[in-house]
């Protein structure tokens, strides 16, 4: 093994420094693979080695050291770490009988080890309606002189990760137990960390603090970090600590470990894929995943992504510890990139303001909230986030006063969220602002109808009727929501949308384009408890082999969320002449969570999704790739199946006079 480090080290300093063009870039250089190969390396030692030379000759030749991102000093010395050492991956398990669970084991830097728990099977997580391929959650071990670790994992992995730990340290000697966030699936083993640490301290944020408190309800021993405070655990390696709050909870931070060059962001930057591959080597398969990550959690919160980028932004870093799916270290330019692309881009897109008001560690609460922003911002809205139970008398009025419209999670009936209605009855703008109020289901939520009857009493209209939670929020309860932020951004966007269209198009172009016709046809979609439907005329046959169409599928349309890379639909062609029943229905305006398909006639297809009995063909589809426009997304599907179910009958077509609406 010492001989395939040596040569490993020598690569990456050619690769590095770009003495030899042979060894260096993308081919990795023969000579040095042929050296490798020659001292038994293995394919998995080569194909990183790969990687290394590639990102450093990226990072030297496009000069992304000191802008946040450091052409890392020692990556020949944690290249060789790396090298020398493959993941380890523990026998697999299984969870409610048939979820695989498993974790692997991974040196990230010197002195620090990476634990993954690999969820091989999750396929839901909360508003991101499905993950096609699972999610990991991702633990952190520093051993400098002092003993740390960044994070835990589910609770559904007390077992595994707990064995795998111990495996790898002496647990009772942790000295710090570091929480970049307190959602449960990346908490919820503290308290069994702290059984077995007595004497370890929780280090965190000081709402952070509060809510393991809350969740524990037990003594221990904690430290409340600030923005730019550090903790020394020796052997180089000094914590700096980064408030990022909202990303996406209010208790976030960064963890910054100066020696190694290592920015751990638990939420921020991840995403939910699932692979043994540790690192974010393969970005074409990475980059759908990471973008739907960004849309459902990050987006309604782009100014504070813009704040973080910027407080990160002076950090000398060349990995990021992600709390979910791989680290990034060979891409970590481009993605932060695409953050801070994206963010800028939704608020400069921001037609309206919105205030989502939320409460923190109570109930579905914040689940929910992110549901109904995720549905708002997919109508160009902005959305500030804001959480009644850690926001002071004028922050509260502030926030109230420079958003069109508000939205409330229901507070519990006592404690500091519910004291903040006053100020809120206090600060509405009446007869000007509209309202929508949705419960929480917490278990003690003040009444949403006595909620609606005081605001009303202002003055204040409420375009939509409260969202109602009868049970433990599934699927459909979060399509519901986001149903609903949808249908508010657009009653408060519609018009100014639609005279932006008009004045963005002159009227000869607009007639023009209107010459371009296309069919009548209806998108469905089911996918576990959530359904959806469409009308679709911008559809084109995009390929033969493989046999694949393209939709055009509007941001704001309810089913786009059901429409991701792996999900499954039908497009149904609609009759010549016997169009308009079905055009009628599936054009109403549907009340949030309700039924499209109540009414109408159809058979499930082998995929699951609606063929429409009054249609005259059908195509199963899975989506395969998904092109961004200012918009829409243009929908690339492959044609799984299909039949005809009226031969003599002809598609709909569509005509329009112009083209500045369908």
């Amino acid at each position: 093994m010492m001989a395939i480090e040596a040569a490993a080290a020598a690569s990456l300093r050619l690769s590095g420094t770009g003495v030899s063009s042979q060894a260096s870039g993308r081919n990795c250089g023969t000579a040095v693979a042929d050296s490798l190969k020659s001292n038994g390396a293995s394919g998995f030692i080569l194909k990183r080695l790969c990687y290394e030379s590639r990102r450093d000759s990226r990072a030297h030749g496009h000069g992304v050291a000191g802008g946040g991102v450091r052409a890392q000093s020692g990556s020949v010395k944690l290249s060789s770490a790396v090298l020398a050492e493959q993941p380890k991956l523990s026998k697999v398990e299984k969870w409610n009988g048939s979820k695989r669970l498993q974790t692997q084991v991974s040196p990230v830097a010197p002195d620090i080890t990476t634990i993954r728990s690999l969820d091989w099977d999750r396929d839901r997580f909360d508003i991101e309606f499905g993950l096609s391929d699972g999610t990991t959650y991702n633990s952190y071990i520093i051993q400098g002189e002092k003993l740390a670790v960044i994070d835990a994992s589910h609770e559904k992995f007390r077992d595994l990760y707990l064995s795998t730990l111990m495996d790898q340290i002496d647990v009772s000697t942790i000295d710090y137990i570091i929480a970049n966030h307190t959602e449960p699936d990346h908490s919820g083993l503290i308290p069994d960390l702290l059984e077995l640490a007595p004497n370890a301290k929780v280090v965190g944020s000081r709402v952070c603090i509060q809510f393991l408190q809350n969740l524990m309800l037990r003594p221990f021993d904690s430290i409340i970090m600030k923005g730019g405070d550090t903790l020394d655990l020796g052997k180089g390696h000094v914590l700096e600590f980064v408030m990022a709050p909202n990303l996406h909870w209010p208790d976030t931070m960064f963890t910054y470990d100066r020696g190694a060059g290592l920015l751990f962001t638990c939420d921020a930057f991840g995403m939910h894929y699932c692979s043994e591959a540790v690192y974010d080597e393969e970005l074409v398969n990475l980059e759908p995943h990471y973008r739907f990550y960004y849309d459902c959690l990050m987006r309604p919160n782009s100014k504070s992504v813009l704040q973080a980028l910027k407080r990160v932004r002076p950090l000398d870093f060349g990995v990021i510890a992600t709390g979910h799916g791989p680290i990034l270290r060979y891409n970590v330019p481009e993605l932060m990139s695409k953050y801070e692309g994206w963010s800028k881009q939704a608020l400069e897109k921001q037609l309206a303001s919105i205030a989502v008001l939320y409460v923190s560690d109570y109930g579905f609460s914040d689940r929910l909230s992110q549901a109904l922003a995720r549905g708002l911002t997919k109508t160009n809205c902005g959305v500030e986030m804001m959480d009644l139970n850690h926001s002071d008398t004028q922050e509260l009025i502030e926030c109230v006063g420079r958003n069109a419209a508000l939205v409330i999670m229901a507070p519990p009936s006592h404690g500091p969220a519910n004291e903040a209605l006053t100020t809120l009855f206090a600060a509405v703008k009446t007869g000007k602002q509209p309202l929508l109020i949705a419960e929480s289901y917490g278990g003690d939520d003040e009444p949403v109808d006595t909620l609606l009857q005081r605001f009303m009493a202002l003055g204040v209209n409420s375009p939509l009727p409260p969202l109602r939670v009868k049970e433990e929020p599934t699927e459909a309860t979060y399509q519901l929501y986001e149903e609903a932020g949808t249908d508010l951004g657009q009653y408060l966007t519609q018009k100014k949308a639609i005279a932006e269209k008009k004045a963005n198009l002159p009227m000869d172009v607009a007639k023009a384009i209107g010459r371009i016709s296309g069919g009548l046809y209806v998108v469905t979609a089911f996918k576990g408890a959530s359904r959806g439907a469409m009308i679709a005329s911008w559809v084109s046959q995009a390929s033969f082999k493989p046999l694949g169409i393209t939709i055009a599928v509007a941001k704001d349309r309810a089913i786009e969320s059901l429409m991701q890379v792996g999900d499954s639909f039908v497009l149904n062609c609609l009759e010549e002449g016997n169009f308009e029943p079905l055009m009628k229905h599936f054009l109403k305006r549907f009340l949030p969570g309700a039924d499209r398909f109540e009414g109408v006639e159809w058979t499930p297809a082998t995929n699951g999704s609606p063929v429409l009995n009054d249609g005259i063909a059908y195509l199963e589809c899975t989506v395969k790739n998904r092109l961004e426009t200012p918009d829409h997304w243009i929908t690339y599907a492959e044609v799984t199946n299909g039949n005809v179910l009226k031969p003599e009958k002809k598609t709909a077509a569509h005509h329009r006079k112009v083209g500045n609406y369908y």
